[in-house]
C-alpha cells in the first residue's frame, strides 16, 4: 500500500467514525435550507399519540417509506378512538421559513370524526411532546391546517389556522374563531401539494400555498379552547409564543409528506462578519463573528 492509498484510507476511516459518532449530522445547505426528514428514517423525530405515552409511534402510525413520512392506520384496531398523533421533529425554533409537500391518500379511518375527512397539517410553535400528558388530545400549538375538496364546486381552502389552545391577532385584534380559512384555491385528489411557513418568533406569520401568500397573522399566544387534558402549568393565557416545535399530523386521514426542509431565519445580518448570511432576516447581533 503506497502513501497516498493509506491515506485515503484513513481519511475513509476518519470520516465513517465521525458519523458513527453523530458529528456530522447537519443537512444544512449552503443556502441555509436544512433537511429535516433523511428519506430513511425517523430518526430525529419523535411521536405523540393520544392515550399513549411520548415517544410510542403506536401502530407504527407515522412510517418512514419511499422517502416519505406516511400516515397509515392500517394496523389500528377497534375504533379510532380520537387517537389524534403528532410526529415532532426534535429541535425548536422560532424564526424560520418551513416548506413540505403533502398528499392525501385513501380512506378516512372507520369511526374518525367526520369533519377530519381529507384534513391534517402541522403544528408549529407548538410545547415540547415531552412535556403533554398522556391523556392530552392536541398540544397546545398553532396550526397550518391542509385540506383537500370533498364536492366539486364546493371552495374548501387548503392552508387555514387552527389554534389549539392558542389565539392569534387577524385584522388588527385576537380572533375568537378556532380557525381562520385561508384565500387559496381547492385542491381535489391525491395531487400534490407545497405549503410554506415564515414565522418571525411571537410577531408576523404567513401562510403560503403553491408559491402564493393565503393567510396573514401577527402574535401567536397561549390561549382559547380547544386543547384537552393539559397540563394546567403548561396553559399561560396570555403568553406570547416566541418559539416552539414543529409535528407533523394525523387524525385518522392517511397522508403522505415530503421535501420536508426548514431554514433558520435569525443570524448575523452585518455583511462585515464572517457569518453573515443574505438570507438572515432577524437580526441577532450577538451572534456576529468577526476574522
Amino acid at each position: 500500500m503506497n502513501k497516498q492509498q493509506l491515506k485515503s484510507q484513513v481519511l475513509g476511516a476518519s470520516l465513517l467514525l465521525l458519523l458513527g459518532c453523530g458529528v456530522i449530522n447537519s443537512q444544512e445547505t449552503n443556502d441555509g435550507w436544512e433537511t429535516m426528514y433523511n428519506g430513511n428514517d425517523l430518526n430525529g423525530w419523535t411521536t405523540k399519540v393520544h392515550h399513549y405515552e411520548v415517544g410510542d409511534n403506536y401502530a407504527d402510525t407515522f412510517r418512514a417509506e419511499d422517502d416519505m413520512v406516511k400516515v397509515r392506520y392500517d394496523k389500528y384496531e377497534g375504533d379510532f378512538n380520537n387517537r389524534f398523533s403528532h410526529l415532532y421533529y426534535d429541535k425548536p425554533f422560532s424564526d424560520f421559513h418551513f416548506t413540505v409537500q403533502y398528499r392525501f391518500v385513501g380512506e378516512l379511518y372507520t369511526g374518525a370524526p367526520e369533519y377530519t375527512i381529507l384534513n391534517s397539517g402541522v403544528m408549529f410553535h407548538s410545547q415540547d411532546p415531552r412535556t403533554m400528558l398522556k391523556e392530552q388530545d392536541w398540544p397546545i400549538s398553532v396550526e397550518i391546517q391542509f385540506l383537500a375538496g370533498i364536492e366539486e364546486g364546493k371552495e374548501r381552502p387548503t392552508g387555514n389556522m387552527c389554534s389549539p389552545g392558542t389565539d392569534v391577532v387577524f385584522e388588527g385584534k385576537i380572533d375568537p374563531r378556532h380557525c381562520i380559512n385561508s384565500t387559496s384555491d381547492t385542491y381535489y385528489g391525491n395531487q400534490w401539494v407545497t405549503a410554506e411557513l415564515v414565522v418571525y418568533h411571537d410577531s408576523l406569520v404567513k401562510h403560503i400555498i403553491n408559491g402564493k401568500t393565503v393567510l396573514e397573522y401577527t402574535n401567536p399566544q397561549i390561549g382559547g379552547e380547544v386543547a384537552n387534558g393539559y397540563d394546567p402549568k403548561m396553559k399561560q393565557d396570555g403568553k406570547l409564543l416566541k418559539e416552539g416545535f414543529i409535528a407533523l399530523q394525523s387524525e385518522g386521514q392517511p397522508i403522505d409528506f415530503r421535501d420536508i426542509k426548514i431554514r433558520n431565519l435569525k443570524g448575523c445580518t452585518d455583511p462585515k462578519a464572517s457569518n453573515y448570511k443574505e438570507y438572515y432576516q432577524v437580526s441577532d447581533t450577538k451572534a456576529c463573528t468577526y476574522n
